[in-house]
């Protein structure tokens, strides 16, 4: 490694050092809702809370991974009383005592609201009780990680076909309406959840090496080699029925970047030299398809829609957190310097658009005007520390 790349890599590591302490501080100062308890629901681009809106269980399993990873990367007793603080009120309100699962969201004041089982939000509560259980070493957090996966095993795993099924209603039973959000296709398997239970299963691996947690991350593996990547434009595949028949040809450029660096990780954790073999092999040929979505600011757009051949053109917080690590990801495997530059210079990006250097955090994006989207949230249902943070400790963490 040259010179110009160490210094280039020195900077980069401070910088996201820097950046990573300030989203930090935002999250601890402006969202805990100290009259009813864990954090507050929504708070808009300048920072205006909405102290009644609705608690979700995905931002809330976000925060405690958030906190507990960033106790784990450096051990500030701050960090554990937000984290502690999230768990107590994932276990005191999101959990279904009843029924098993997590509710999707409840009010502001901790009572059930929408209390559909999304497996999504189950894999990102275990995800989040088994980064916890890193940093705590609290045993019942690592118990109830245990206990949702073999809930979602039992009641969201499909024995025939493979996979997991998307959405329940509160008992467990079929549901019309098995969506994540409004723009998303109403089908019964999904690669978005399956690529955050991947995650979410990982996660737990790295705290419970079980055979059967092993033979679960590997069937997810399997499921994106045979169905979700398209093996002639090596894009994912987003939404399928419950035979794994596509629904849907939309490109989705940052779940593209994300899933590189995702199934290496999964590969990694459970040790199939096999796996991390072919999926390096194919995560520089889905970087390079993503490189397609890149705007010559360095930005990644959003999605484009093949059928009508329509680029979205927004750029999105997530979008961009995705692209710094896959990009970086892909220069560690390859070696090819191009996909080094492509991760500095959508950093740059980043800090020219994206961060709110006023009001602390991320903006959610960027419209096709060249303008912060207007209405958008800096906390909310989807807004999260969750990608910018965990891009910071990645690329901290691949720099060494």
């Amino acid at each position: 490694m040259n010179q110009e790349i160490i210094e280039l890599l020195d900077v980069f590591k401070k910088e996201l050092n820097g950046e990573l302490s300030r989203i930090l501080s935002f999250w601890a100062a402006i969202t805990p809702d100290e009259e009813n308890g864990g954090f507050y629901g929504k708070i808009d681009n300048e920072n205006k809370i909405s102290p009644d809106a609705p608690k979700g269980s995905v931002l809330n399993a976000r925060i405690l991974w958030t906190f507990s990873t960033a106790y784990n990367h450096k051990p500030d007793p701050l960090f554990m009383t937000f984290a502690n603080r999230a768990y107590q009120y994932i276990i005191n309100h999101f959990i279904d005592n009843e029924n098993g699962g997590v509710y999707w969201s409840v009010d502001y004041k901790g009572a059930p609201l929408d209390n559909k089982k999304q497996v999504y939000a189950i894999a990102f509560t275990i995800y989040a009780l088994s980064e916890f259980y890193k940093a705590s070493g609290l045993e019942a957090a690592k118990q109830k990680a245990i206990d949702l996966f073999y809930l979602l095993v039992e009641k969201a795993y499909d024995p025939v076909q493979t996979g997991y099924f998307e959405a329940f209603t509160k008992e467990w039973k079929p549901i019309g309406d098995l969506r994540l959000s409004a723009k998303d296709a109403n089908e019964k398997k999904t690669m978005n959840t399956h690529l955050h239970v991947m995650e979410a299963y990982t996660n737990l691996y790295r705290i419970w090496p079980d055979k059967a947690l092993r033979e679960h991350i590997s069937m997810l593996i399997n499921n994106f080699f045979d169905h979700f990547i398209d093996p002639n434009t090596y894009h994912l595949l987003l939404f399928f029925d419950e035979d794994w028949n596509s629904k849907s040809n939309l490109v989705s450029y940052g779940h593209d970047i994300e899933a590189t660096w995702l199934l290496l990780e999964a590969a990694g954790v459970i040790g199939d030299t096999v796996m991390i073999k072919r999926i390096k092999e194919i995560s520089i040929k889905m970087a390079d398809a993503t490189i397609n979505g890149i705007d010559t600011d360095g930005g990644l757009w959003y999605e484009y829609e093949p059928a009508s051949d329509n680029l979205i053109k927004e750029k999105h917080w997530w979008v961009q957190a995705e692209a710094m690590v896959g990009f970086f990801n892909a220069w560690q495997i390859s070696a090819d310097d191009k996909y080094l530059q492509i991760a500095t210079k959508n950093w740059e990006f980043i800090k020219d658009k994206i961060l709110d250097k006023t009001n602390g955090e991320w903006f959610w994006g960027i419209g096709q005007n060249g303008l912060i989207m207007q209405g958008e949230d800096k906390a909310g249902i989807w807004k999260c520390p969750y990608h910018n943070s965990r891009a910071c400790l990645e690329i901290i963490n691949k720099i060494g």
